[in-house]
């Protein structure tokens, strides 16, 4: 590992331990813990052999057995608990590492949100498989401190007593520091040729897991495909069922080589590891034998040297293997910190907004113009335009003509490229952004209705006014539904999560969802296409029940219906990003133009 790539893991540790450093405490006592125990064992090994032929009666001889026993129980005990608190970390860390990444995606500028390089770089970030990036570090880190502190303990072991032992005998036994010293470096150099060996294996099982990780995300897109009713209605009709037989093929194919690829990779990495670790054995048994001819050791020395340094060289293939695959998780720790990072690029404003009784707002486009990060194209051209509160204003025009990007303006979700919308005279930019968003309530074309009770969809929220929301829904139409539910503000929407939960047509989900802004009572109410999903009839009643449902607040009704806009006391007409009529229906019905355009070809099907 680079130091590069030893920076970001830190990095990423640091962001984890900031509220849950008990983690990284357990894990260096449970690394501590592993390593020390197998030693105990090995040291009291070697003297009670020595002790034995040495003559020791069988109280001495028990005395060792009892404080070897004694001591790996007590290190086991004490190894059983820390393992079982960092497991049971492990097993939700997922869960531990989504808190912060949520509450980034919440809070982060909604550009990024609309960003494809910033959503690839957290779809990387989850398709980790089973356990979270953090889970795999932590779990990394704990087996490279282990090997490590086993590392640090064999040294401190072995080379004491072999100077002990070696001040004892004549120095003229055929060089033994320097055929020490050529053990340790053979020891090395198999060390360091099991260490290429497992970076070039690992290198290759990694690459294998980066296209498991690309079919694995195809699978998962098929199934959400065919476990649902909606898409496959699409797929039977169009008779597309050979298409997706034939991709399942491919698939199940890739997934096969692939796994087979990963297996002979690990075969291949474990069989040398395996084979270096019998060579290195049978040489550190053999030198360890020649010692004890030689009288530099006991018979009990024997034991503890060459299972030392058997436990040393175990130790660095572990050390160097783990590191090795630690480095691959490098990248998504960088993209990880990268996304955890993205800055605030939007203007922190704290000006509170005017509390007023009667809400009347004034609204005003000066010259504004926007284009998306990253695009050279203006969406929004200097566009100046002004409305009050009370009104009732539609917006139409072609697809891709600005009305979308205009109301994420309005609602501050992008800022201005150039110019200023300015609410009451003041520069929306210096508003306290929270306080702003309590200006809007707004159906969105997209919408979205949760799988929570019917009271908190409507509320947005857990605290549920039983009076307001039964109001809201009577007055989106949806009111009889609701009282026909068997658990009332409190049946579940969907089944995801409860099995009495209740299925709602996509017309009613948003008409639930125009409840939502009601039950909001902000005093601007925007409408994205809001009657996409609804039958003629149904569509009807929300138009004869607008002023109803908006009562004395703005308005502002997006819509490619134009008929739907004619109770509108104000539309507005967008083409390539700047307003180009305006005016009620009777007026714009017969000025030439985009509106009377776009009106004529519609009006076939109003007849």
């Amino acid at each position: 590992m680079s130091r590069k790539d030893w920076k970001k893991i830190f990095a990423l540790l640091g962001n984890l331990s900031e509220n849950h450093k008990d983690v990284l405490i357990s894990l260096v006592g449970l690394s501590i813990a592993t390593a020390i125990r197998p030693f105990i064992a090995v040291i009291l090994t070697g003297m009670l052999v020595d002790a034995a032929y040495a003559g020791a009666d069988f109280t001495e001889l028990l005395h060792f057995v009892a404080v070897g026993v004694g001591g790996i129980f007590l290190m086991a005990a004490a190894e059983g608990v820390l393992v079982m608190f960092f497991n049971r970390k492990l097993e939700y860390m997922q869960e531990i590492q989504a808190e912060p990444l949520n509450k980034k995606s919440m809070k982060m500028d909604y550009e990024y949100l609309e960003d494809s390089t910033v959503h690839e770089m957290r779809q990387k970030i989850e398709r980790l498989g089973g356990w979270s990036l953090a889970a795999r570090v932590l779990s990394c880190l704990n087996r490279i401190l282990t090997a490590a502190i086993t590392v640090l303990m064999a040294i401190f072991v072995v080379v004491p007593m072999f100077v002990r032992s070696s001040h004892s005998v004549s120095e003229g036994f055929i060089g033994s520091w320097m055929m020490s010293v050529l053990l340790l470096l053979l020891v090395l150099l198999l060390v360091f040729v099991e260490f290429r060996l497992g970076k070039y294996y690992n290198g290759k099982e990694a690459d294998a897991r980066k296209e498991m990780a690309g079919c694995e995300a195809r699978s998962k897109y098929y199934m959400d495909i065919l476990s649902g009713c909606e898409r496959q209605k699409d797929l039977r009709i169009c008779k597309q069922q050979r298409l997706y037989e034939r991709e399942f093929d491919e698939l199940t194919s890739g997934i096969k080589v692939t796994t087979d690829k990963m297996a002979h990779f690990v075969t291949l990495n474990i069989f040398s590891q395996q084979s270096i670790s019998a060579m290195t054995g049978f040489l550190v048994y053999a030198f360890a034998g020649l010692l004890a001819c030689a009288g530099m050791i006991s018979v009990g020395g024997v034991v503890t040297y060459a299972a030392s340094i058997l436990k040393f060289t175990e130790a660095m293939g572990k050390l160097v293997y783990v590191m090795s695959w630690l480095g691959g998780n490098a990248v998504f720790a960088e993209d990880y910190m990268t996304y955890m990072a993205l800055p605030q690029r939007k203007h922190e404003g704290c000006i509170p907004m005017e509390k007023r009784r009667d809400n009347r707002f004034s609204v005003e486009f000066d010259h504004v113009s926007f284009k998306y990060p990253g695009s050279d194209t203006y969406v929004i051209q200097d566009l100046n335009l002004k409305f009050e509160i009370g009104e009732k204003m539609a917006i139409v025009g072609r697809n891709g003509s600005g009305k979308t990007t205009f109301i994420k303006l309005l609602c501050r979700l992008y800022d201005v490229t150039e110019g200023c919308i300015k609410v009451n005279g003041i520069d929306i930019r210096k508003y306290d952004y929270a306080e702003y968003c309590d200006l809007f309530a707004v159906v969105f074309q997209d919408f979205q209705v949760f799988a929570f009770p019917l009271g908190e969809n409507v509320a947005a929220g857990s605290m549920v006014d039983k009076e307001r929301a039964v109001d809201a829904l009577d007055r989106a139409g949806v009111g009889e539904r609701y009282r026909a539910l068997p658990d009332g503000l409190n049946t579940s929407i969907g089944k995801e999560f409860e099995e009495n939960g209740v299925t709602f047509s996509g017309g009613e989900k948003q008409k639930i969802a125009i409840a939502r802004a009601i039950y909001k009572d902000a005093p601007f109410v925007i409408m994205d296409e809001p009657t996409a999903a609804l039958d003629p009839e149904s569509e009807c009643e929300v138009y004869a029940g607008f002023d109803k449902m908006v009562g004395n607040k703005t308005s502002i009704y997006i819509s490619h219906r134009l008929a739907s806009c004619r109770f509108c006391e104000d539309i507005l007409v967008f083409d390539r990003g700047r307003v180009v009529q305006r005016g009620r229906h009777e007026e714009l019905e017969q000025q030439e133009g985009l509106y009377k355009e776009l009106w004529d070809a519609q009006a076939q099907y109003y007849a």
